[in-house]
């Protein structure tokens, strides 16, 4: 029975059932020996039945279709056997057999989108004096380095990886490692120093206030990496400040500027001679459930009020006072880039800038990818579920006693 099948990939411990009685809907309310419970509707149970018309052992998937269901299936008869969940489907006289440990996972919510992902952290200039580091080597080679630079970056929302070789392709490397790159009209990669004709402010020496990328989108990127390839210029540290203290702060001690800043919109543009990227929304927007807010803080491409003419100064104020704090010494924090370090932060959560400097007295240049928060969540679960198997299981996570599926 140890080897039933699932519908994921993930191997589970035999995580014996004690209980099994039958709820007047027609379906199943299973028990553990710890008092855990998990109330299950037929139909799930119906459609996570292993085999034809339910999940396909090759694609873990289920094949069913929704319009063949019989919505009057209810479970007949129900038993446990050796531990395992076994019922009859009712009319179709159909039996299945559910593994305890899967059953469990549920149970304790662990199948939830962000279960298996660090809690975020928020953090201001006191709390962090500057991004925690990795080595860049370790992270391309060895998969345990590479999950614990994502725990960090997943908590803290921004980190360090230093000694990585000074190629343009490093950055791509790196990325890879994670996932796939987000494109963008600047490229899957893309450079940062200073053009003689900039299509973004980023590619100038002027000083770049905390800000996030590419707000002019549906949904901004949710992570960046910048690699540094030369750092000799005068000036130019690289400035961080986690939105989510700074939302916290304002959230305690003053809520007007909050509510204005999560529902006062803007139209925000990006344009140039092949591209036209254009979306309203406020400041701060809705987040992923993880992440609650997203900022769209970039004031160079912020074009346009969308709200009511009596609400722009309160906008303007507003925005104002997000600036203030995002830039000030009890949030933000300041560092110096050197060659081979590479900065990787959550776009949505951490806003980012850097001081002027001299582009005559030497050479700043960066390369940077985006890369979507989905890559970046699957990437961590995976590493997690190859490197520690059996944590998805009861001890990890929080129990939900009562949930039901």
């Amino acid at each position: 029975m140890n080897d039933l099948p699932t519908p994921d990939y993930y191997s589970y411990p035999w995580f014996a059932l004690e209980a099994v009685r039958k709820t007047a809907l027609g379906g199943v309310i299973v028990a553990w020996s710890d008092g855990q419970q998990l109330e299950c509707h037929p139909l799930w149970l119906r459609e996570n039945a292993p085999g034809p018309d339910g999940i396909d052992p090759r694609s873990k998937e289920n094949d069913l279709d929704v319009t063949d269901l019989d919505m009057s299936t209810t479970i007949g008869a129900a038993s446990i056997d050796a531990g395992a969940l076994v019922v009859e489907f009712i009319p179709e006289n159909r039996g299945a057999s559910f593994h305890p440990g899967w059953l469990r996972h549920v149970a304790d919510g662990l199948h939830h989108p962000f279960a298996l992902l660090p809690e975020p952290k928020p953090w201001n200039a006191t709390d962090l004096r500057e991004p925690p580091t990795h080595d860049g080597l370790s992270i391309l080679e060895n998969d345990d380095a590479l999950a614990a630079w994502l725990h960090d970056l997943l908590e803290i929302g921004l980190t360090r990886l230093t000694c990585l070789p000074l190629q343009t392709e490093t950055v791509e490397l790196v990325g890879s490692r994670i996932g796939a790159l987000r494109d963008s009209n600047f490229g899957p990669t893309w450079h940062v120093s200073v053009d003689f004709d900039p299509n973004s402010t980023a590619n100038t020496n002027s000083r770049l206030p905390a800000h996030s990328d590419l707000p002019t989108r549906e949904v901004p990127p949710g992570f960046q990496l910048l690699h540094c390839l030369k750092n000799d210029v005068g000036g130019g540290q690289s400035t961080m400040t986690d939105g989510l203290a700074v939302i916290n702060y304002l959230q305690d001690h003053e809520p007007d500027v909050f509510q204005r800043l999560i529902t006062l919109k803007w139209t925000f543009f990006n344009r140039d001679s092949n591209h036209d990227h254009r979306w309203t929304a406020p400041i701060i927007d809705t987040g992923d459930g993880r992440i609650p807010w997203t900022f769209r803080a970039f004031h160079p491409v912020r074009g346009f009020p969308a709200m009511d003419h009596n609400e722009i100064d309160d906008a303007y104020n507003s925005m104002r006072r997000l600036g203030q704090l995002a830039n000030s010494d009890d949030f933000q924090i300041r560092y110096d880039l050197t060659p081979g370090d590479l900065i990787a932060f959550d776009n949505r959560r951490v806003l980012h800038g850097r001081e002027s400097f001299d582009s005559q007295e030497g050479t700043r240049e960066l390369r940077g990818t985006y890369l979507d928060a989905d890559e970046v969540y699957s990437r961590m679960r995976v590493l997690r579920r190859a490197l520690n198997p059996g944590e998805q299981s009861l001890g990890f996570g929080h129990s939900k006693e009562g949930e039901d599926a």
